[in-house]
């Protein structure tokens, strides 16, 4: 820790540098195998830079979803099965550490007084964190993963989830501008789908998303504004509701408006947007 200088901006490699010594001082004296050193020091650059015991599920692509119910339950889901993983954080305050990272990179603030945040990674992920009292026994965060490949209507019929006639059959309602809702339960998979439909838009058409989390993926599409609600700050103020963005969006001369999730009072903004463009 000595020769890191915190006044000034520490790069990931100096980092890993000084990581890298400390370890082969300590292992002068208890010696370790190289595996040991390899995992040591991943775990420390991890636990200082990313997302602690998270990362490495966070880079694991067969990995959809994690789930953590205080600091040491960690579950997560593989091809559509849970299963509770082996390792967990160090204690609650390293659990705490990581929400608050997660939190403030997506410009979000948790606490007590504000205890239920939605968030997103910096890959679009997207995070739902849960703190005491709400949650009863500890802490909870949940992270839901997006495939790092453009999802198509194609790329569902690979996987069966519907066949090629109804990715057909889809693809003429977005061509023809219909107006679509897709709804369904947790986990099954209506971001995925909407992402699959919004990809066969026009690629020169002007498109506007409003989300509470920005999580849609739309690829090639020049003309795209991206909007993204704002919670209010701890005075309470400066919130930015959907209703305000779809107004905005209607203003903004869109081609079209792609929402991407409603849960409550502003599925009514939504309608009249649609009633709006009829």
């Amino acid at each position: 820790m000595e020769k890191l200088n915190f006044s000034q901006e520490i790069s990931d490699e100096h980092l890993k540098g000084v990581i890298q010594e400390e370890i082969m001082k300590i292992s002068e004296e208890y010696p370790l195998l190289l595996s040991d050193k390899i995992r040591l020091n991943q775990e420390v650059f991890y636990a200082l830079r990313r997302l602690d015991i998270l990362q490495d599920l966070l880079e694991d692509d067969s990995v959809t979803e994690i789930m953590i119910n205080g600091y040491k339950n960690i579950f997560i889901e593989r091809q559509g099965k849970l299963h509770r993983y082996p390792g967990h954080f160090s204690d609650n305050e390293k659990l705490y550490q990581v929400i608050q990272q997660v939190a403030s990179g997506a410009n979000r603030m948790v606490n007590e007084r504000n205890p239920i945040v939605d968030a997103r990674l910096n890959d679009g992920s997207r995070v739902n964190i849960i703190l005491p009292p709400i949650s009863i026994d500890g802490a909870t965060m949940t992270i839901r993963k997006f495939a790092k490949e453009p999802m198509t209507l194609a790329w569902l019929c690979e996987r069966e989830a519907f066949s090629e006639e109804i990715a057909k059959f889809l693809k003429i309602l977005v061509r023809a501008r219909y107006n679509i809702f897709i709804s369904g339960g947790t986990g099954s998979g209506k971001t995925t789908l909407l992402n699959g439909m919004s990809n066969c838009i026009p690629k020169d058409e002007r498109i506007i998303t409003i989300e509470d989390s920005a999580e849609l993926k739309l690829n090639g599409i020049d003309n795209l504004v991206r909007l993204e609600m704002r919670n209010a700050n701890a005075a309470g103020e400066n919130q930015v509701d959907m209703k305000e963005l779809i107004k905005a969006a209607l203003r903004s001369r869109p081609d079209r408006i792609i929402v991407g999730e409603v849960r409550g009072e502003e599925a009514l903004s939504m309608l009249n947007a649609i009633i709006c463009t009829i």
